[in-house]
């Protein structure tokens, strides 16, 4: 009988924090929600095969001296594969032949909202490959394996919505220094980087607002944030004073934001909300970084003339903004009219809790 394991991870929304939450140490604030992305594990006759709904056809890898061949096939998916295979090396484990399933949630035919896709499919394949071969690690250990897989790829990825797929929910979430736990990974290993300190590092659970409707704009422009965040204007940006002073008044806007939450404060939510706004479109202005589209200034605009605030979610330049206003169907229609009249499309999307079964025991 053929052994199948499945496991799941949702996607993300930044609420507030992008950019700053870079820095190792600077916190955001991330919700899940509730699409997500499932990997199927099964035998294979090939070292890796991966079959995916975003793929023509699937792709066979065969291993290695040096890995995996990553010249093809999704890189998130040959990363976590890689992680998962040096782990169980380390524990003189065998590595099988496996051929993973993918399907994703966080796309329509094949586009893209800019909800975390990449991290989510890190999460649900290292979850999978770590169920499939027997190992129960901790949540957080799985987390660590997720973001030295992505750091690998790109260390300038902040691991955020890796956090947020791992635990669900809403998260304040603080970046280690990827560059130092890459460095530790390979210096001593993956067991010791598993259990080691990571400086800077932070995820604690946050409650959602009590009383106020999250609502997803899509601008209707897909962005990719490695893009972004690979610019020489976002990489000359980082370095200057006014970056410095960015990642300051966001660290403290973040802080509020929890602090809001955790006291059920959904009055001082908003106002947090609208000034991260103000503080990423000053960033904007100052580094012409390209955060803010015609079509994210107008979801901003609507929401907070619906007595809401709004925002983008993530590295902006296209993709997606969430809104949060009032708990009221009226409201909403309200927001819904001045988006369709923007052309932002207000997507069928919740923040939600992660379930066990997503990636592995919580």
């Amino acid at each position: 009988m053929t052994r199948t394991v499945v496991r799941r991870a949702p996607g993300k929304l930044f609420v507030v924090g992008e950019y700053a939450v870079l820095e190792a140490g600077s916190p955001a604030v991330l919700a899940a929600v509730d699409r997500e992305v499932t990997v199927s594990v099964t035998p294979a006759d090939d070292d890796l095969v991966i079959v995916s709904d975003l793929a023509d056809q699937p792709v066979r890898l065969s291993r290695t001296a040096n890995g995996f061949l990553a010249d093809v096939g999704p890189r998130q998916v040959v990363a976590a594969v890689e992680v998962v295979a040096a782990l169980l090396t380390e524990w003189d484990l065998p590595v099988p032949r496996v051929q993973l399933s993918i399907h994703s949630g966080l796309h329509d035919d094949g586009v893209k909202f800019g909800l975390g896709s990449s991290g989510a499919v890190t999460v649900a394949t290292i979850g999978a490959m770590l169920a499939y071969c027997g190992v129960s690690l901790r949540a957080e250990e799985r987390f660590r394996l997720a973001l030295l897989a992505t750091a690998l790829l790109d260390a300038r990825a902040s691991g955020g919505d890796l956090a947020a797929s791992t635990w669900g929910g809403w998260i304040l979430y603080r970046a280690p220094d990827r560059t130092a736990v890459l460095d530790l990974a390979r210096r001593k290993g993956l067991r010791e980087a598993l259990q080691a300190p990571w400086p800077g590092f932070e995820v604690r659970r946050l409650p959602p607002p009590r009383e106020l409707t999250v609502a997803v704009g899509w601008t209707g422009q897909p962005a990719s944030t490695s893009d972004k965040l690979s610019s020489g204007t976002v990489q000359n940006w980082r370095g200057s004073a006014a970056h410095r002073e960015f990642v300051r008044r966001s660290s403290a806007c973040v802080d509020a934001v929890a602090d809001a939450l955790e006291h059920g404060n959904d009055l001082l939510v908003i106002k947090e909300i609208r000034r991260a706004r103000q503080l990423l479109a000053h960033a904007d202005s100052q580094g012409n970084l390209g955060i803010f589209t015609h079509g994210l200034t107008a979801l901003c605009d609507a929401a907070e003339a619906v007595g809401g605030a709004a925002k983008p979610s993530g590295a902006g330049g296209g993709d997606c903004g969430i809104a949060l206003l009032e708990r009221d169907p009226r409201a909403v229609n309200r927001l819904r009219n001045r988006w369709l009249t923007a052309g932002v499309v207000l997507l069928p999307i919740h923040t939600a809790e992660s379930e066990r079964t997503h990636a592995g025991d919580q």
